[in-house]
């Protein structure tokens, strides 16, 4: 189970854009990798007409890495910390109901 999810602030722990923070675009669960805004930025060169695209050119996207390589950041010291679950009941409608919750292990804030 991935603990990081898309729309995540994270932080790269390792490679060429150590230390860069961004947002999760996309997580890719089957290959066990993230695209993270800003991260990782590739240049393609295409013709026209190549990959749906209507003018050729020098194309920049951000390619996916490892989900290894990136870490959630907390959101009360903006340093990368380690996710953890916990099991909070709540109360709607008068039922009572159990639900899991993210948060940070370091500040132990929710995510």
């Amino acid at each position: 189970m991935a603990k990081i999810k898309k729309d995540d602030l994270v932080q790269v722990l390792s490679g060429k854009d150590r230390g860069k923070q961004g947002k999760v675009l996309e997580v890719r669960t089957a290959d066990e990798r993230v695209v993270v805004e800003g991260v990782n930025r590739i240049r393609r060169h295409l013709r026209a007409g190549q990959f749906g695209n209507t003018e050729g050119g020098i194309v920049e996207s951000e390619a996916p890495i490892h989900i290894s390589n990136v870490a959630v950041v907390d959101p009360e010291s903006g340093r990368p910390t380690r996710v953890g679950y916990r099991e909070e009941t709540v109360e709607r409608d008068g039922r009572t109901k159990t639900v899991r919750v993210r948060y940070a292990k370091a500040s132990g804030k929710d995510l």
